[in-house]
Parts: structure tokens; C-alpha cells; sequence
């Protein structure tokens, strides 16, 4: 089947959430488990994943509940770049499988347990895959489903396989699961950038973006070496988990950075260095992070004032909550408490 990306579609923004609506509550109606091989016998894709195309154009992983992430996409030549900023604080469960392919970028996110699955290969239950990527090639699939520990942020990348990039490949693009690449990275958080910018009225800076990306997926497919080192000096797994625990319990203290940096026996410019390598943001952020997270959880109680809410997630004023939260969310904090 022909993909139904192209090549010189408009470079144009579009609502993803709106598209997928229906197509989630079909998902959340599925089973959260997953078989040992990854896959369901007997349980064909929806049609809408089947056909590749939820809006006649633009296939897009489902992702539920639709209602917890955040979701903005850019389309044009051959590429669709999606942005997913997860909101919610329960499960997520992701299912994708079209004509496309798709590469996941994973800039943030832990999780207390979860499988992720691509087809062709084992299972994975890694728990933290910040600045990870995987692979699907097209027509397999890709299925997922996390408990987090912190909100996954991520982007996606839809290609179209008749690129003349991908079709000169030595051999079918093989899918590949968590992996790193310090080539690809940059290149991500350009397109995030662009992806971001609501006055982004340059195609030719999204499509050169995606042109590189194209290729250096065919390169890593060839299993050239990326002009760039792989990627090093991250906090080691039981170090992350430290970190966030003591973090997430003391996320409306002053927390120096000695103190994190003695709890994984680092000095405090390493471990600096290696938390936002891990995470992909400073200590400060994550923090910060988390006093939203609370703050939305209190706001959502009738009886709670911003007031008191500020205060208890660590803020010296309301006003410096004010400005914090709607930086975040997009909105203030009455509104939110009001909603």
C-alpha cells in the first residue's frame, strides 16, 4: 500500500489531538497486557492504523488516554514531526502501525514499570529512555505501555519509505529499540524547535532538518559510525532512581546541589552535567516539574486557593506560582482550579 504522505505536501501545522479522539477510545478499550513475543494472534490493527491514515493524510501513533498528552505536529515534504508532551499521571499506552516509518525520540521519561514492543524484535521493560530512540519500520509494529515515574515527553517521526534516501539503502531498514545516536540528537531538538515555533514560516529549514535525519538513518541501517562519539556520562540506573526518589519527596524544599550530588557520590559539577545527559534538563527544572505536577493535583480539590496551593508546592508568592504554572501549562492556576 502506498503511503499517503507528500512529497510536496504544504508545510502546515495541524491538531493531532482532534484526529485521534476516536481513534483512543478504541485503544482504551484494549488489553494493557502483552504477550511474550509482543504481539496479540488473532487481533488485527484498527483500520484506521491499518490503512495508515486517521485524517486521510497524516498516519499518527495512538496514544491513550487521549485526554493526558499534549500533542503538535508539522507536515510537509515527506516528513510529519509530531511533539507529545504527556500530562496525565497514569498508565500510557502507545499502538502504531502503517505504511510509514517511524522514529521515536524519547526526551524525557522513567517509568516504575512497562513494556515496550516492536515487532521483529524481543520485548523491552528498560525503565528510563531519555535521549533513547526507536525504530519501526513500515507496516510493523509498534506497541507500548508505561506506568511513569516522571511524564514522558517525545517526538515522533513519520517518514515516507519511497524517499529516494531510504529506497537507495543497501538493505530494508531493520527496526531497532532503545538504542542512542549522538548524530541523530541535534537534529531532534532542532525539529522540536521548529515543531514549537508557531510563527515557523520556513520550509526549507524543516525539510534540510529532515533530509539529514533521512539520512542518517540510512546510514545507522548501513551501520556506518556517526561522525559524533556515542553519547556518555549519564547517571548510572540505581543513581537516576536516587535522585528522582529524594527529589520527588522534597520537591517543595530547597534542595542544593550538594545534596543530590552526595546521595549518588558525585561532585556537584558531574553530577550537574550527568543529570541533564540523563534527563535531558538541569536539577532545578526537574524540581520544578514536579511542584506543577503537585500543584495540579491540589488545584483539582474545589476546596483548595491558589494561595495556599503556592505555598505548599514551595513557592514564595502566588504571583511567582502564577507565572511558573501558566509558563507550564499554557493557562493560569485559577483557571485551572476553576476547570
Amino acid at each position: 500500500m502506498k503511503p499517503s504522505l507528500n512529497h510536496d505536501a504544504a508545510f502546515s501545522f495541524f491538531d493531532v489531538d482532534a484526529q485521534m479522539a476516536s481513534a483512543a477510545d478504541r485503544f482504551l478499550a484494549r488489553n494493557d497486557t502483552l504477550p511474550v513475543d509482543g504481539m496479540r494472534s488473532g487481533s488485527p490493527p484498527s483500520r484506521a492504523l491499518r490503512d495508515g491514515a486517521l485524517d486521510g493524510a497524516h498516519p499518527a501513533v495512538e496514544i491513550s488516554p487521549a485526554n493526558g498528552v499534549r500533542r503538535r505536529a508539522l507536515a510537509g515534504h515527506g516528513m510529519t514531526a509530531e511533539y507529545v508532551r504527556c500530562t496525565g499521571h497514569g498508565r500510557v499506552k502507545y499502538r502504531f502501525r502503517a505504511p510509514v516509518h517511524l522514529l521515536v525520540a524519547y526526551e524525557q521519561g522513567e517509568c516504575r514499570e512497562g513494556e515496550t514492543c516492536v515487532e521483529g524484535l524481543p520485548r523491552s521493560t528498560l525503565r528510563s529512555f531519555a535521549r533513547k530512540f526507536t525504530f519501526v519500520p513500515a507496516g510493523q509494529e509498534y506497541r507500548a505501555w508505561h506506568e511513569p515515574r516522571t511524564r514522558p515527553n517525545l517526538l515522533l517521526f513519520y517518514f515516507d519509505p519511497t524517499k529516494r534516501e531510504l529506497e537507495s539503502t543497501d538493505a530494508p531498514l531493520a527496526p531497532r529499540l532503545f538504542f542512542e545516536n549522538a548524530a541523530l540528537w541535534p537534529l531532534v531538538l532542532k525539529l522540536k524547535g521548529v515543531i514549537e515555533d508557531p510563527g515557523s514560516d520556513d520550509p526549507s529549514y524543516f525539510e534540510a532538518l529532515g533530509a539529514v535525519l533521512i539520512l542518517e538513518l540510512a546510514r545507522l541501517n548501513r551501520g556506518k559510525r556517526s561522525v559524533e562519539p556515542p553519547m556518555r556520562g549519564g547517571l548510572a540506573a540505581w543513581q537516576q532512581r536516587a535522585v528522582t526518589t529524594y527529589m520527588e519527596q522534597h520537591f517543595a524544599e530547597r534542595i542544593s546541589l550538594a545534596t543530590l550530588a552526595q546521595l549518588v557520590r558525585l561532585s556537584p559539577h558531574h553530577f550537574c552535567r550527568s543529570f541533564k545527559r540523563s534527563f535531558g534538563k538541569p536539577p532545578h527544572r526537574y524540581q520544578l516539574e514536579c511542584r506543577i505536577e503537585e500543584a495540579k493535583r491540589l488545584l483539582a480539590r474545589p476546596a483548595t486557593s491558589v494561595t495556599d496551593v503556592a505555598l505548599t508546592v514551595g513557592f514564595s508568592s502566588s504571583s511567582a506560582f502564577a507565572t511558573a504554572f501558566r509558563k507550564a501549562t499554557g493557562i493560569t492556576p485559577t483557571a485551572y482550579h476553576r476547570r
